[in-house]
Formats: C-alpha cells, structure tokens, sequence
C-alpha cells in the first residue's frame, strides 16, 4: 500500500529543490532523481514532515547534481532503423526483435517475442517500412479505442462526451486535445504499456472537462487516477523520438 503524500519544496542555498512524497511500508527514507529531473521521496508509514525535510536538505547536493547531469547529457535519440532481422522494436511495452522473411504474402505477425515481417523482397527495405508503419498504425487505432472506451468509464458521470480519437506522430507531446472536444494520441504510444497509455488517455479525458491545468484540473485527475504521477515520472523517462 502506498499513500501519496503530495508536492514539496526545500530551499538549499539559491536552489529550491521540489519532490513528490510517497509513504510506503518500508523501514529508510529513499530518494530518486528521473531523467526528467523530478523527485520522488519514499518514507516510511508514518514519518513527520521535519525528518523528511532534513533528509531532502542532507541529499541535496547529490540531487542537484544528478539534476545538472540529466540535463548536460539527455537520452540519446535512438538510432535510425535499418528494417534487418534482429533490430529490436518495441510494443506495448515488451521489447520484440525483427524478423525479414521471404513470402509471397506480404504481412507482419507478432509472436514468441518476435515481429515478424514477410515480404518479396528481404532487401526492399522501403517496403518493409511501409508495412511496419501500417502494422503499427492499425494496432494504436485498435489498442488506442479499447483504452477510450475502459476510460471513460472513470469519467462518463461527469457529463463528459465520448470523444473521437485523432492519432498523430508528435515531436513535443504524448496527447492533446481540441477545442472541437476530440483527442489526439501519439502514434509512439502504441510502444509503451497500456497502464501508460490510459494515463495520457485520462489526462486528455480530464481535459475535456478542465481546459487548464489548474487545481481543478489536478483535483479530478486524482480523483480518476490516484497513482497518476507515478504514471507519468515513468512515461516521462521514455523518449518520445
């Protein structure tokens, strides 16, 4: 069981330090820094605010530091794809390695931890785009649909209406949506895990009812999903390249 414990914020020198609090069932307070630079706090069941607070100030340096090296040194973006056997690709979060076979029907299958591409010509990597592409467009219309409709359920009470789902491929953001109360996914979501996609899904759901990111906004995103912002530190770390 864990309990949320919310947002502070120390101040060590001319830096202010801001991290999310978990309590769990654990003995020692813990501190981690995620590639995004945020900060999560785990303390034990019960501890008071001053301990917490003096541990953060005891970190801070290593915090800082941490901080200052996630930004000097990003994720690197991943390489370009050369469509060989043995390239790895990612689904709904489990890693899938690629498989060019020779077939005169040309599909991608997906099983025993591999994607498999049949295709005329092994060597026509343009083709083996394009049915890639393809293959991974109608899995995040059908994944991306499914993830709607059990969403919605969270929020159907609040007068919402059921959205239609754009997907796009975005530089800057997993989702977004319109003032013409419609939805817009990432097509690069269709590589992480549902738990991850029904996060960005709720987000934009609570948008529908909250345009802003105002305190109304984050009180019906807890509301909907208590364990949001572990979603998000996680989806946070992956690149959206």
């Amino acid at each position: 069981m864990t309990i949320l414990g919310g947002t502070h914020q120390v101040k060590f020198g001319a830096s202010t330090i801001e991290y999310e609090l978990v309590y769990a069932p654990r003995k020692t307070l813990s501190i981690h820094v995620h590639p995004d630079s945020s900060v999560l706090v785990k303390a034990p069941l019960g501890t008071d605010a001053p301990r917490i607070e003096a541990f953060v100030l005891k970190k801070a340096a290593w915090v800082l530091k941490h901080q200052r090296q996630f930004q000097d040194y990003p994720v690197p973006n991943p390489l370009p794809k050369r469509y060989v056997s043995g390239e790895a690709y990612r689904y709904l979060g489990r890693q899938y390695r690629l498989k060019v076979v020779e077939d005169d029907i040309e599909r991608v299958q997906l099983s025993r931890g591999f994607l498999t591409v049949s295709v005329a010509d092994t060597n026509g990597k343009k083709r083996i785009a394009e049915l890639l592409d393809g293959w991974f467009h109608a899995q995040a219309r059908r994944i991306f649909e499914e993830r709607l409709a059990v969403c919605f359920s969270r929020v159907e009470s609040l007068g919402i209406e059921y959205p239609q789902i754009t997907i796009r491929e975005m530089k800057a953001r997993w989702g977004s949506c319109s003032a013409k109360r419609s939805i817009s996914l990432n097509l690069k979501l269709i590589h992480v895990p549902k738990d991850l996609i029904d996060y960005v899904v709720l987000h934009e759901l609570c948008h529908l009812k909250e345009l802003n990111h105002g305190p109304k906004f984050y009180a019906l995103l807890d509301k909907v999903l208590p364990d949001w912002r572990d979603r998000k530190r996680h989806l946070d770390g992956m690149p959206l390249t």
